[in-house]
């Protein structure tokens, strides 16, 4: 079994027009056309049972049709977290929203929104949104869109770790794209999750080896970022890693069932 835990779906009427906007973004062109059928299509091939759909905000005016179109996807093949920005007016009640929505999680982009992790509105957002269960994906590292201006650091991280303790934080890109010499020297060994996603074709092994050694399997969620990545192609580079079968089963999709709360599924068993 596998669970790609960081993937993107848009609506069908917007989808072509924001992969053309994020492709001159990234410089990059996408594996899937961006839809729901498009990712159902991508995860089959892939041998993927479940994709994780974090939608990100970029304005607080998008929060209301972004929930509504994510809370349609609340089951296998896809799950989708809620979005929500930190300048909206009433954040507690809009993740007691989305809890009730079936939401199991939100995501952040930091970089499209224009908040350092480390701010007090951030902290906050955390905090209440852990006193809710709910899991918390967030950008972190490098970002196309600003690259010199990075909203989410590996120190910053772990200011906020320390500071707010999150039991259920997941830091993108391992960490901190393309800024993992300072996630081995901040981040490894605190309570964070870290997710692979874009990073598998791009991440030196011998590093990343190490800081699955380091850190720990259990902390490990495999995850492509599709569109921007092949699903398929990142299944079959993790499964040539030197890794153990318990490590590989726990980075595929052991972690993923226990934070989604899957556990009585027979596979999550096993």
């Amino acid at each position: 079994m596998v669970i790609d835990f960081h993937t993107h779906i848009f609506p069908d009427k917007i989808a072509e027009k924001t992969l053309d906007f994020l492709s001159n973004v990234c410089h990059s062109s996408p594996y899937t056309n961006g839809t729901y059928e498009g990712l159902k299509k991508s995860a089959q091939e892939a041998g993927i049972a479940i994709s994780v759909a974090l939608p990100a905000v970029t304005k607080v005016s998008q929060m209301d049709s972004v929930n509504r179109f994510a809370a349609q996807y609340q089951e296998a093949p896809v799950i989708s977290f809620g979005g929500i920005h930190p300048d909206c007016s009433d954040v507690k009640h809009e993740l007691k929203n989305l809890k009730a929505m079936g939401m199991k999680g939100i995501k952040l982009h930091p970089d499209y929104q224009d908040c350092y992790f480390n701010d007090l509105r951030y902290k906050r957002l955390i905090s209440d949104a852990s006193e809710l269960g709910l899991i918390i994906v967030v950008h972190a590292g490098v970002d196309p869109k600003c690259p010199e201006d990075i909203h989410c650091t590996p120190e910053m991280a772990r200011e906020v770790i320390r500071e707010v303790k999150p039991e259920k934080l997941v830091l993108a890109h391992m960490g901190g794209n393309a800024l993992w010499d300072d996630v081995e020297r901040y981040l490894v060994g605190e309570e964070v999750y870290f997710d692979t996603g874009v990073v598998l074709d791009r991440m030196p092994e011998e590093q990343f080896l190490r800081i699955v050694r380091m850190h720990g399997a259990d902390k490990i969620l495999f995850a492509t970022d599709s569109p921007w990545a092949g699903q398929k192609q990142f299944v079959e580079v993790f499964s040539k890693m030197p890794l153990s079968e318990e490590e590989k089963e726990r980075i595929l999709y052991k972690n993923a069932c226990q934070l989604l709360k899957l556990e009585n599924m027979v596979t999550c068993k096993s």
